[in-house]
């Protein structure tokens, strides 16, 4: 769970989940009751949570959820291994995009298969599945904030001026997009609470604006010292000189290190490559999606025309003109040799003499040492 000093999008105690609605932010702070899978499938669709990581946990606890107040299950430990599998892959088809949600879904079905093979009654299973989501809750504040430290560490010792560094970021990628503290975001909370963080940056990310509702609103909910500016201003923000690093989240690594992450990702990454600034990309290891070997095969999800047609990321009054075709996709890919490094919860992948990365490697040594 996040830490009192942090916000929290998630709160979570056995039997019972509320997700902060952050659609109405920063004007309301309104949590949901989520009762089952149905609601965390609606919930993330519709975009109550967002955010890779606290989208995985989200569909983990609306399942847990929904288990825990079940009542009496008719059935084998194979029939609830059932159940709880065809629940998971509705969970997943919510938002495809996020390999984080993929990642879990697989990691549940096998503490609910070695359950299955040693339990013969179905509430052995649904309680192993609980105890299970439980500790992924638990585990995602904890790699946040061991990006956020190696993130901090890496960039003191590698960027000119790291006594007093600005940072740009993009989206929302804090204690609202995860279980707490966040990834990007999180290495700016690393920077600050060191005292070298000059200032941060925040997009406005268009059109659901999660930079100027979402992460602006942690910034100064954190006292940390920051600048919204608009989506097309950051090419001339970088050349005016006040920018010295780029960091942005993920929602989905290919095995190359192309990532895929929010709209306009890779139009900063260009800028910042055009200006000579290092772009990373900070994310946790289940971000990354090995069976990919490049960008091209990353499914990119496409939301609705609405979200540009009218204000508020399509929830307020019409502002196109009528008739207009949209397209609105809600990722694009940015190309890994545009990447400087990948920060993780195991340490920063950097590339090799060959400038590139080598993901593999870098997990099977961190696996090994964990």
């Amino acid at each position: 769970m996040a830490t009192d000093s942090t916000l929290q999008s998630i709160s979570y105690k056995r039997g019972s989940l509320q997700l902060l609605d952050q659609r109405k932010l920063p004007l309301e702070t309104i949590y949901l009751d989520i009762r089952d899978s149905t609601d965390g499938w609606s919930a993330i669709r519709d975009m109550v949570v967002r955010g890779a990581p606290a989208i995985a946990i989200a569909a983990a606890l609306s399942l847990a959820v929904e288990v825990c107040n079940m009542g009496a299950f008719k059935g084998t430990s194979a029939d609830a291994a059932s159940f709880l599998a065809k629940k998971l892959e509705y969970l997943v088809s919510s938002r495809p995009t996020a390999v984080n949600l993929s990642d879990a879904a697989t990691k549940l079905k096998e503490v609910i298969s070695k359950a299955a093979a040693n339990a013969s009654e179905a509430k052995t299973i649904f309680q192993a599945y609980i105890e299970a989501a439980e500790i992924m809750l638990k585990d995602d504040v904890a790699s946040n904030k061991a990006i956020g430290s190696y993130g901090a560490s890496f960039l003191h010792c590698h960027l000119k001026d790291s006594k007093r560094m600005s940072v740009l970021t993009h989206c929302n990628t804090g204690s609202l997009a995860t279980a707490g503290y966040g990834t990007a975001l999180g290495v700016i909370r690393s920077l600050h609470a060191e005292g070298v963080l000059e200032r941060a940056y925040c997009t406005e990310t268009r059109p659901f604006n999660q930079g100027s509702r979402l992460t602006a609103f942690e910034l100064v909910h954190d006292n940390i010292p920051a600048t919204l500016i608009a989506d097309s201003a950051a090419a001339a923000l970088m050349k005016a000189g006040h920018v010295n690093a780029v960091i942005v989240g993920a929602d989905r690594v290919a095995a190359n290190g192309d990532t895929a992450n929010k709209i306009g990702t890779y139009s900063l990454a260009l800028c910042a490559n055009h200006h000579g600034i290092p772009f990373y990309v900070a994310a946790p290891l289940t971000s990354i999606d090995l069976s990919l070997s490049s960008g091209q095969e990353i499914v990119i999800e496409e939301r609705s025309a609405k979200e540009l047609l009218h204000t508020r990321g399509g929830l307020g009054e019409q502002v196109a003109a009528s008739g207009i075709s949209v397209w609105n996709p809600a990722f694009d890919v940015t190309p890994a040799n545009m990447i400087s490094g990948i920060i993780t919860e195991k340490g920063v992948i950097t590339k090799t003499g060959s400038d590139a990365f080598d993901i593999k490697i870098f997990i099977k040594k961190a696996l090994g040492n964990s």
